[in-house]
């Protein structure tokens, strides 16, 4: 890599103000989050517009499947992002080609076994959802396009983002995203409606698997084109098994990993609790969920936008620079979701409505809404600081968040506030857990930082 490049980046790390080091590495992340939640919203709208709550209720039952790329994501890309930012941190840049290498492979067999894996188990893995005979065809069919033939395209061009997103480049990160998903909303009606090729919730899986393959495609062009630019690397000849680069991956991927099968679980039982209720409050429950998903994805997004930050100054012992980076996004997204949970609460018919003309599921969707949204002032403290203890390889302290988050708190949560308060109580969860997780994570986060400056006084 030049010189020249190596200072460009070491200057975004080591000297520029926080406020404008942290918007650089977040907005595009968060810019490429509200994309990347236009198009899951695309694919609602569109199907809603169908007004057939079967079609809607299959693509919502396909979703824990869906997020489960997210373990393999995050397994890979959240464990090489923060071992490559601490290495470039040490000035140790052979073993950011090695572990960049190791993931990008490591991706594509693991994208692979994924999508033979749920083909060849299609059929329990169906019931498993809670599909029935209703709505288990339109579930197979938007499954068939994004995992059977779409897992390998789905991982591998979010865990090239993670590389490429590490050093810095966060706008060439959330462009090939972005590339992505724009190709996803132009596709959707085309494939879905009526006027077009009228596939139904089969046409939303085809236009996801399309868009994933040409974000792939951006990245690979884009590395070519950098290649004497970049520390990201996926020459397999860097390919390495060393325990060094394999232990530092893995010690922050797989609590990382963990945390988003829990997700899974967690999505699956609620999905299973809601299907009983039938096929008008599944579908609400898609479209609530789509709809928090926009906030939620900003703090996850601000949260992994100053991954990078964090882990080198970490690795280079700035700890001072950052705490501060942590405290200033802090401050920013809990306003955030402050405003966003008035805007939903008071308008949470209205926004609902814009996803199906169907009344019965738009009032079911708005009292949803309302429990859902409650959570989301807490539930930034919990992310940016999970984020935090990704960033730094404490990757047991992310896992036990994980373990609370669903096993102790929220999955106990669905069966308790269900019994008490049929269907309405399920909206109320994600509150329960994220106020004890928040209050926890406060805890946690400043005995770490106390830690840190102890070390340095000594």
């Amino acid at each position: 890599m030049a010189a020249n490049d190596m200072k460009d980046k070491i200057k975004l790390f080591e000297n520029m103000p926080i406020p404008k080091a942290v918007a650089k590495l977040s907005i595009p992340m968060i810019i490429g989050s509200l994309v990347t939640i236009l198009y899951n919203l695309a694919d609602t709208f569109f199907v809603g517009m169908l007004n057939d709550p079967i079609q809607n209720a299959g693509v919502t039952l396909a979703a824990p499947v869906l997020l489960a790329f997210n373990a393999v994501n995050n397994l890979f890309g959240v464990g090489a992002s923060s071992m490559m930012s601490r290495a470039m941190g040490r000035r140790d840049y052979e073993t950011v080609y090695k572990s960049s290498s190791f993931v990008f492979w490591c991706s594509v067999i693991s994208g692979i076994f994924f999508s033979l894996a749920c083909t060849i188990f299609k059929d329990p893995l169906l019931q498993l959802l809670g599909s029935d005979s209703t709505t288990m065809q339109a579930t197979a069919d938007y499954m068939f396009w994004t995992v059977s033939c779409g897992a390998v395209p789905s991982i591998l061009n979010v865990v090239m983002g993670y590389m490429v997103r590490s050093e810095g480049e966060a706008l060439h990160a959330s462009i090939g995203t972005m590339s992505g998903c724009f190709l996803n909303i132009i596709l959707d009606p085309v494939f879905i409606l009526p006027w077009g090729l009228n596939m139904g919730a089969a046409g939303a899986g085809c236009a996801t698997f399309i868009s994933n393959c040409a974000a792939c495609l951006y990245f690979l062009v884009l590395l070519y084109i950098k290649r004497k630019h970049t520390l990201v690397c996926i020459n397999p000849k860097k390919f390495t098994l060393e325990r060094q680069v394999v232990g530092g991956i893995f010690a922050v991927g797989i609590p990382a990993c963990i945390q988003n099968l829990l997700n899974v679980v967690g999505m699956t039982i609620l999905n299973n609790k809601m299907a009983g209720y039938g096929a008008d409050p599944v579908a609400a429950m898609g479209i609530v969920q789509k709809i928090n998903m926009i906030p939620l994805q900003m703090v996850l997004g601000a949260s992994q936008g100053i991954m990078p930050l964090v882990s080198y100054n970490f690795a280079s012992r700035n700890h001072k620079r950052m705490k501060d980076a942590y405290k200033f996004t802090i401050k920013v997204a809990m306003v955030f979701c402050i405003g966003v949970v008035v805007l939903y609460f008071f308008g949470a018919k209205q926004i609902t409505g814009l996803f199906m003309d169907n009344e019965n599921v738009v009032n079911i969707g708005a009292k949803l809404l309302r429990g859902f949204c409650m959570g989301l002032p807490f539930l930034c403290i919990d992310f940016i600081s999970v984020g935090v203890f990704q960033s730094v390889g404490l990757g047991k302290n992310a896992l036990f968040f994980a373990i609370a988050r669903k096993v102790l708190l929220e999955i106990p949560a669905i069966y308790v506030l269900d019994y008490l308060f049929p269907l309405y109580g399920l909206a109320y969860t994600q509150f329960v857990a994220e106020v004890v997780l928040a209050v926890l994570a406060v805890v946690v986060i400043a005995r770490f930082f106390k830690r840190l400056r102890v070390e340095t006084e000594e």
